[in-house]
C-alpha cells in the first residue's frame, strides 16, 4: 500500500486529521452497528452530558509497522479492559471488549496509508473515547453516549534522542482519595492542566505528584507513571489505589522481571527514599519511557546518579527491549502484538 506523502520525520505530537474515524452510538439500552465515517465534526446537542458534568473517558494507543512490514497493535486488549472499567465508574456503558478490538482494527485498516512506515521515528497515534450525548439538566448519568476512535499520525516523542528531565515536587493534588485516580477519564486530567502550566511557568518539565491523604508517597504525574531503578539494580513501581494502571508500566515490568532477569517491586514509594534510587523515568503511551534526571522539592534538588546527560543504562535497556517488541526487532510475548495487515 502507497503511504502519504508526509515527512514523517517532522512530524510532531499533533493532531493531523486522516480519512476514517470510527463512531458507534448508545441509545434505548444498547450500542448500535456502528462504523466508518468520513465527517470529523462531532455534531450534539447544547444539552449534551458531556458539557455539564462531564461524563467522559479516553483510551490512547498506537500502531505500528514493524520491520517485516506489518501493521500492529500493541496489548490493545488491556485498552479493551481499561476502558471498560472507566466506563463503570463513569456510570456509563461499557463498550465491549471484542467490539474495541474489531473497530481499531478497522480504522487502522481504512487509515493504513496514514501508518509511518518502519524506521521513521513515527507511528499511528490511535485515541478511542466516549462522552454521553444526552441530554441533561439534571446532575445524573445521561442516556446516551457515543464512542468513537481518531488516528492520527505522530512523530518521536524525542527528536534527536531522549534527554533527562527535570520535574517538581508539586504543591497540587492530581486525585481526591477514593476518587478517579485510577481510571482514564478526562476530568483527572482537566485537573492537572493548572499544575502543569504552573511547572512549565518555573521552568520545569513536568510535576511529580504526591499522594493526596499524606502527601509523603509518590504517585505519578499529570499523564505518567514513575519507574525507579535501584543502586543494585532493581525496578521499583509506586502503589497507590489513585495511580492509572497504565500498559506501559506493566509491561515494563513484565520485561523486566521475565525478559532481563531483573528483581521488581511494586510497593508504596516514599518521597524521602528518592535519595536511593540510582535512576528514575516517567512511561506511558507517548515516549514510552522519558529519564529523569533531577527533582526539585522546594529547596531541595535531588539529581539522580545516572545525570543529566542520558538515560541511564537499565531504563535504557528497559526501552530498547520494549520498543524492540513493538516494532517487531524483539520476539514478543505471547498475545501482547495483534497484527492487523
Amino acid at each position: 500500500m502507497e503511504k502519504k506523502n508526509l515527512d514523517w520525520g517532522s512530524l510532531g505530537f499533533g493532531y493531523v486529521p486522516t480519512d476514517k474515524r470510527y463512531v458507534s452510538n448508545w441509545k434505548n439500552g444498547a450500542w448500535d452497528e456502528g462504523g466508518l465515517i468520513d465527517d470529523p465534526t462531532v455534531h450534539i446537542s447544547e444539552c449534551a452530558g458531556i458539557l455539564h458534568y462531564c461524563q467522559e473517558i479516553f483510551e490512547g494507543l498506537k500502531a505500528y509497522t514493524t520491520k517485516d512490514g506489518s501493521i500492529v497493535t500493541f496489548r490493545p486488549d488491556l485498552n479493551a479492559e481499561r476502558m471498560m472499567d472507566s466506563a463503570r465508574r463513569m456510570e456509563m456503558p461499557p463498550f465491549p471488549k471484542e467490539r474495541f478490538l474489531a473497530a481499531v482494527d478497522e480504522v487502522v485498516r481504512a487509515n493504513a496509508a496514514w501508518v509511518p512506515p518502519y524506521g521513521s521515528g513515527a507511528t499511528l497515534y490511535i485515541r478511542p473515547y466516549m462522552f454521553a450525548t444526552g441530554i441533561v439538566i439534571g446532575v445524573k448519568p445521561a442516556t446516551e453516549y457515543q464512542f468513537r476512535i481518531l488516528v492520527t499520525p505522530v512523530g518521536p516523542y524525542f527528536k534527536g534522542g531522549a534527554k533527562p528531565i527535570t520535574i517538581c515536587v508539586s504543591d497540587f493534588d492530581r486525585a481526591a482519595p477514593r476518587g478517579t485516580g485510577h481510571i482514564k477519564a478526562g476530568l483527572n486530567y482537566a485537573m492537572s492542566l493548572h499544575a502543569n502550566v504552573t511547572a512549565h511557568a518555573a521552568g520545569f518539565d513536568e510535576n511529580l505528584f504526591l499522594d493526596p491523604g499524606t502527601r509523603t508517597y509518590i504517585e505519578e504525574t499529570g499523564g505518567a507513571n514513575f519507574i525507579f531503578i535501584t543502586k543494585d539494580g532493581t525496578l521499583v513501581t509506586p502503589k497507590s489505589d489513585s495511580i492509572l494502571p497504565s500498559i506501559t508500566r506493566r509491561s515494563i515490568v513484565y520485561v523486566a522481571e521475565h525478559l532481563l532477569g531483573m528483581k521488581v517491586e511494586h510497593r508504596k514509594v516514599a518521597l524521602s527514599e528518592l535519595h536511593d534510587f540510582a535512576e528514575a523515568g516517567l512511561c506511558g503511551t507517548a515516549a514510552v519511557i522519558s529519564p529523569v534526571g533531577r527533582v526539585v522539592n522546594g529547596e531541595e534538588v535531588i539529581t539522580f546518579p545516572a545525570g543529566m546527560e542520558q538515560m541511564g543504562p537499565v531504563t535504557k535497556k528497559l526501552y530498547d527491549t520494549l520498543t524492540g517488541i513493538q516494532m517487531g526487532t524483539v520476539e514478543a510475548p505471547e498475545g501482547w502484538i495483534r497484527r492487523i495487515l
